[in-house]
């Protein structure tokens, strides 16, 4: 842990005074405002020593903070949450995928990139574009395009959602039912939802993460297709692909919090304290996320990546909410 060291202290310091202003400014929320710090801060040249900690805090810190989350949720809510959520999530998943493949035909870009930007989009962002690359054996500048563009568009979720979500007057399910099926990556999500409402953040969350559940089927499918076309064209049919690697393991840890929460083993102030303090680390990797971007890079990655990105991004949170309208959810 000694090279995670300075990384992490670094984004704990910031996470406290973001923590406050959120507290501060609750329609806002720490989560927007750790965001926001350390974006500003990211232009301040810092030693490359606190790299291996700020990327830690950005991923695993926030793998960690989810599965605390657990222990201030009932397993029943999780389950009749992502029951619910199902039907959302299958329009959602095919609207990513069928319009990644056709605005990604009408602007001339690689398959192996509309691929990326679609998964990206349909299912868990970065993780799921990490997930499916070595599965089609997408291009590292491919990959890179790809998960640029798909965290452009989680920047502006966050801070983009929470607002749209008050205009249209949306209940706390209702919102944590959209962000957990339109917003790409889990840090985004729980950023929005925790912005929007502690309520509608747990809802979020569990919608999340049940979406994110969809990585291992979508690449299932993925991966046969690929192996498929091998053998067709004569090729080895081999895949680099094991369920093992791109499974999100970190989510049977959250059901495995909620199932202590549900049984009632621990005490009341116990289980409350684990989840504050789930909502505090989601700060500090929020405060990470901020540290690592620099959006004029993203944004001189390429402009059509970006188009196809924003497209799916539209297509999939519009959707998200004519279903849930058809369904009578909201």
């Amino acid at each position: 842990m000694g090279k995670y060291a300075r990384g992490m202290i670094l984004a704990l310091l910031i996470a406290i005074p973001a923590y406050w202003l959120g507290n501060t400014f609750p329609i806002i929320g720490g989560p927007v405002f750790g965001i926001l710090l350390g974006m500003i801060l990211a232009g301040i040249k810092r030693p490359d020593t606190f790299e291996p900690g700020i990327k830690y805090s950005g991923k695993k810190v926030l793998q960690y903070s989810i599965i605390l989350l657990g222990f201030e949720m009932n397993l029943y809510n999780v389950i009749s949450v992502g029951a619910s959520s199902f039907s959302v999530m299958i329009f959602t998943l095919l609207t990513a995928f069928v319009v990644a493949l056709v605005v990604g035909r009408l602007l001339r870009l690689d398959l192996k990139m509309t691929t990326l930007v679609g998964a990206g989009t349909a299912i868990c962002g970065g993780s799921a574009i990490a997930a499916v690359a070595p599965v089609i054996e997408a291009e590292d500048k491919d990959i890179a395009f790809s998960i640029s563009t798909i965290f452009l568009f989680n920047v502006l979720a966050v801070f983009i959602f929470p607002f749209l979500g008050h205009w249209m007057g949306l209940s706390d399910s209702g919102f944590g039912m959209w962000a957990g099926t339109a917003i790409n990556d889990t840090s985004s999500v729980v950023a929005a939802g925790y912005s929007y409402s502690n309520a509608a953040g747990d809802y979020a969350t569990i919608v999340k993460l049940t979406r994110a559940l969809m990585i291992v089927p979508i690449c299932v499918i993925i991966a046969g297709i690929v192996i498929w076309s091998k053998k067709k064209a004569g090729g080895a049919g081999d895949s680099n692909f094991k369920v093992s690697r791109i499974f999100p393991w970190f989510i049977l840890w959250f059901v495995v919090a909620s199932i202590i929460n549900t049984t009632g083993i621990l005490a009341p102030s116990v289980s409350h304290f684990l989840g504050q303090a789930g909502k505090f680390f989601i700060i500090v990797a929020m405060v990470a996320i901020g540290l690592n971007t620099n959006l004029i890079h993203l944004l001189k990655n390429g402009v059509k990546p970006i188009a196809l990105g924003f497209v799916c991004w539209f297509a999939v949170a519009s959707v998200s909410l004519l279903v849930q309208h058809s369904i009578g959810l909201i």
